[in-house]
This record gives structure tokens, sequence and C-alpha cells, in this order.
């Protein structure tokens, strides 16, 4: 009794990734090919990529609040500016604070920010 290709693409289908990087494996192993063409391993690549965990984030101000002396003194205390700069970063929405810093540091500077009454967010 033959196999169809539909019986093998559904048997495919329920393969979990895991299972599917291992069959291919075996058929590059066991025909001697490649299964990624140079034009599809860009695409690839970009898959690992974004798979990849994200190590360097950014501390964004997206609003100040009621209480912006609070916040421009915690921006000063985290970036070292001067008063005139962090007072701008407080009053413009959007403005990066921290640049490719680790996400535990992320996560602090947020915080600090927060409990002086901005909204930030962390990319």
């Amino acid at each position: 009794m033959a196999i169809s290709k539909e019986e093998v693409l559904d048997y495919i289908s329920g393969l979990s990734v895991l299972e599917l990087s291992e069959l291919v494996k075996e058929f590059e192993e066991k025909f001697g090919v490649s299964a990624q063409p140079v034009a599809v391993a860009g695409v690839a690549g970009g898959a690992v990529e974004a798979a990849e965990e994200k190590t360097e984030f950014d501390v964004i101000i997206k609003d100040a609040g009621a209480k912006k002396i609070n916040v421009i003194k915690v921006i000063r205390a985290l970036t070292g500016l001067g008063l005139k700069e962090a007072k701008a970063a407080a009053e413009t929405a959007g403005t990066v604070v921290k640049e490719g810093i680790s996400k535990e540091d992320a996560e602090a500077a947020k915080a600090e920010l927060e409990a002086a009454g901005a909204t930030v967010e962390v990319k």
C-alpha cells in the first residue's frame, strides 16, 4: 500500500518543531542534500534572530505625570544630565532615558521612574 502526499503532509503537520527539525536533519543525512536553499536562508535566519531573547533594553518615558519635579530628579540621577536636559526629557513624551541596558537595570530604572510618578515603557 502506497502512502499519498496528503498522508505525509498530515503526518508532518502533527509534528512538533523539534521533531520536524530532527526529521529534516535525517533527510539531509540520508540523501546528502541541504534543506535550506540560498533564497530561503535569509528568511530562516530572521526567524532565528526573532526567537533569540533580547539582551539590551531602552527605558522610555511616556508621560512625566503630575509630580514632574520628582521625575526630573530621578532622570538626573539615572543619566547624569543637567537640570535643563532632564526637564526637557521629562516633558517630551517618547524620550529614551536609558538605552541599551540590561533587563535588570531597565526594570530598576522603570521602577524608580514609576515611583516618582512617571509612565514608563521598556523596549
